[in-house]
């Protein structure tokens, strides 16, 4: 059995779709649903068991014995949200749980970091995991600094030997795609805009405040979550791969870039109206994030990332321009 913590999420229920399809061992889910459509990520999958966050440890120890493989994704993700102490128990302490579990019962555990970890990009783009690397990044939200705290503590672990049998931590980049719905305002722009970009009204997007890049030339690396749960099934299959690892297309994309790919997808021609950056995130807003893919690729995976207008062009044909917009 592999096990998916936050599977009923965005990238989570994505990882459950492709170990589906994949047709491989039983599946089962550590999550909540809540009270919106959050339970449609999973309709269509079929579920060893679905277990409450609170009883994770009474699943572990029960179903010790079946357990292959572990995919942590369960977090508070919202780069917005202000309770620290909510944060710390949920990505910090939580994921130290598991991996010490993982590691007594000699699982191999692949977990999600995130590109929040390089703060405003200074430092570059990296993921090198030597300790005074690590050292050199500083995170500009509770997000973002409690999953490189994680990251560092399980490479300071992993050094002294007390690790799982296989231990891989993902730097997510720009993530966008199927199953995102419930995720509010912290959906990707592409599902926000996309019924103006379905109806051929305008879309909004923030202007630059800075002289070295034009209104919509702010870039990102935008990384369809399709490619990032291939990377996943890849790594259960290599169980020879250790390490921190970015997962993002490695060439970063501008926003009008972003909006044009999903205004041609739906048929019409780009329009855009221009806001500023609110006051209180300007002085943290990032205009450039590109992942080095050179680890990665370096530990054998070879399959391709879709661009922008592949990825896109997927996602609107085959979901938000569909009846039924889940996977």
């Amino acid at each position: 059995m592999i096990v998916v913590t936050g599977g009923a999420g965005f990238i989570g229920s994505n990882i459950v779709a492709e170990l589906s399809e994949a047709a491989g061992p039983p599946v089962s889910v550590v999550d909540r649903l809540g009270h919106g459509e959050k339970w449609r990520n999973l309709r269509m999958h079929e579920i060893d068991e679905l277990v409450d966050p609170d009883g994770l440890d009474e699943f572990l120890q029960r179903r010790a014995e079946d357990i292959e493989h572990v995919v942590h994704m369960g977090a508070v993700s919202a780069t917005t949200e202000r309770d620290a102490d909510l944060i710390v128990e949920s990505n910090l302490r939580l994921s130290q749980r598991i991996w010490r579990w993982c590691t007594r019962h000699e699982v191999p555990l692949i977990f999600a970091s995130s590109a929040a970890t390089y703060g405003d990009g200074s430092q570059g783009f990296s993921d090198d995991a030597d300790p005074s690397a690590l050292a050199r990044l500083k995170p500009m939200n509770a997000y973002g600094w409690s999953k490189h705290a994680f990251d560092r503590w399980a490479v300071g672990a992993a050094e002294q030997g007390r690790r799982p049998p296989q231990w891989v931590g993902l730097k997510l980049f720009n993530v966008y795609g199927p199953n995102e719905y419930h995720k509010g305002d912290m959906r990707s722009v592409v599902a926000k805009a996309y019924p103006a970009a379905a109806a051929g009204t305008p879309t909004k997007l923030f202007r630059s405040h800075r002289p070295d890049y034009p209104d919509g030339g702010q870039m990102r690396d935008f990384v369809y979550v399709k490619d990032c749960a291939d990377v996943v099934l890849w790594l259960l299959e290599h169980r020879d791969v250790n390490g921190l690892f970015n997962v993002g297309t490695g060439r970063a994309q501008t926003w009008l870039e972003l909006m044009g790919a999903l205004y041609a997808a739906t048929g019409h021609e780009l329009a855009v109206e221009w806001g500023d950056i609110p006051d209180e995130i300007r002085d943290r807003y990032q205009y450039f994030t590109q992942a080095e893919m050179g680890s990665l690729r370096a530990a054998g995976y070879d399959r391709p990332f879709r661009s922008v207008e592949e990825g896109v062009a997927d996602y609107v044909s085959g979901h938000l321009g569909t009846e039924d917009p889940y996977r």
